[in-house]
């Protein structure tokens, strides 16, 4: 059997967003954001750290296309920092013409270099502004209005840009952000950590203003701008394979499959199904807000293509009773060992990620199943490894742990497609390079090149970095 599998245009690269690599947070009239303030409270981040400088990827965009280079990739993911464009993020107040001509070039720069530019519109930098004028995400109302005006402006400002993303991870943004307060603006009803926030309802209201924003943006860009540029648009929605605990247990069999609702079906269910799981309604009632005809008219059948991050697998162990109000998996546990005391996969330096390849098939299968076989673009992946930032340069570039997670993730997605027939078309690898891990500061990290942040940002590509060009060559048809 050939292991030619995937399409000849298949595209394989990697991925990095914009608070997480620019640096340059005051440069050439950008607004502040709500990780500009998240990150400037005490206790939030790690090591105390922000993106203020990260790796200084505004001024560098000729060093991270060198790389991209080096490695042969296909394909770059990157997002916009929405108050470069519009600093103060809505759709009256003025737009940044430097913040327009960076990307602007950027995108340039790297279709000149035969790298295909794939957009991500928000990754999770909301305008710090839009937070304070109205309540930001939780405002049905005004944020959709603001997010497709803003929207609008990229569309008419990147034409040359084929494969769009609104949200990334919208799942993130609200349970993170909006319910256990660990991500910018941090909402949370734990008044130890916050003194605002509604754990039990906002993080669903969130989740529903992403949807309709989606919906809209996506509504424009098919009717003014697909017509003369061609392209697509979709979302990326994050969510890990699953194995019951006990296998025997029906209960634990059901609460793995209501993981993946909570997680997935939550935002995709409404775009493919034009409704929310029932497993959710079910638990949630009137918490979650219901849809109007007009909305779902929206929201149903906006994706020209499945975004889909991914990383680790989970051991799930059903809940009796009910559950909190403040509950967000479903009435379950997450769990790295199984009834018989299996381990899911080696420990990383993430608490929440351990490698598990087959886990990666299975859930490519259950998202093709369910979504009646779309268009499936990975456009996150891959895996930090335990005390690397503790590690000599020397081994720190000999990262053949990550380099088996791309072997053992990539070659699950070529049985997907060669032998289950699932139809995914795009794979993006986290991360280009090291950067700023969010509330992790910067003591884990994601890259495939170390960054030297101490030694004016010096760049060295690290092992896996050079094997997962060579894995997509070998699956690749030639013709």
């Amino acid at each position: 059997m050939t292991t030619k599998v995937l399409p000849k245009d298949f595209l394989w690269g990697f991925a990095t967003a914009a608070y997480q690599i620019e640096g340059a947070p005051e440069a050439d009239g950008r607004g502040p954001s709500i990780w500009d303030k998240f990150c400037a409270i005490p206790g939030k981040i790690a090591d105390g750290s922000s993106g203020a400088v990260a790796c200084d990827s505004y001024h560098r965009t000729g060093e991270d296309i060198a790389l991209l280079k080096e490695t042969g990739a296909k394909a770059y993911r990157f997002s916009i920092a929405w108050s470069r464009i519009i600093p103060l993020g809505g759709r009256d107040d003025p737009v940044n013409p430097a913040g327009i001509a960076f990307y602007k070039t950027f995108v340039d720069d790297l279709l000149k270099e035969g790298i295909v530019p794939m957009v991500t519109l928000f990754h999770w930098d909301l305008p710090q502004e839009l937070d304070e004028r109205y309540g930001g995400l939780l405002n049905k109302e005004e944020f959709v209005k603001d997010f497709a005006n803003y929207a609008k402006v990229m569309f008419e400002a990147l034409p040359k840009v084929k494969h769009w993303i609104t949200f990334n991870e919208p799942w993130c943004s609200s349970i993170l952000g909006y319910n256990t307060g660990l991500f910018a603006p941090g909402h949370t009803i734990d008044r130890k950590k916050s003194p605002v926030g509604d754990s039990s309802k906002e993080c669903w209201i969130v989740g529903h203003n992403f949807l309709l924003a989606h919906g809209t943006a996506v509504k424009i860009y098919r009717e003014e701008f697909k017509p003369k540029n061609g392209g697509e648009i979709g979302i990326t929605l994050n969510g890990d394979a699953v194995y019951p605990w006990d296998t025997e247990d029906p209960l634990d069999v059901e609460a793995a499959e209501r993981k993946l609702e909570f997680s997935i079906a939550w935002f995709a269910d409404p775009i493919y199904h034009g409704r929310y799981p029932a497993s959710m309604t079910a638990q949630l009632g009137s918490r979650l807000p219901s849809w109007t005809p007009e909305e779902i008219a929206l929201v149903q059948g906006s994706n020209d293509f499945y975004g889909m991050n991914t990383y680790t697998a989970n051991y799930i162990k059903h809940k009796t009773g009910t559950p909190p109000a403040d509950d967000f998996l479903g009435n379950l546990e997450t769990l790295f060992e199984n009834k018989a005391g299996e381990c899911i996969g080696p420990e990383t330096q993430s608490f929440w990620l351990r490698p598990n390849p087959q886990g990666f098939r299975n859930l490519l299968n259950w998202i093709s199943k369910r979504y009646n076989q779309p268009k499936i673009y990975v456009t996150e992946n891959g895996t930090s490894l335990k005390g690397e930032n503790d590690l000599p340069l020397e081994q720190i570039v000999d990262d053949e742990f990550r380099a088996e997670y791309y072997r053992g993730y990539v070659g699950a997605l070529a049985k997907a497609v060669g032998e289950d027939g699932v139809n995914v078309r795009a794979y993006m690898a986290w991360s280009l390079m090291d950067n700023f891990e969010w509330a992790e500061g910067y003591e884990t990290r994601f890259g495939v090149t170390f960054v030297d942040y101490e030694g004016g940002q010096k760049r060295y590509l690290k092992k896996s970095a050079k094997v997962v060009g060579p894995l997509f060559d070998s699956y690749t048809k030639k013709e």
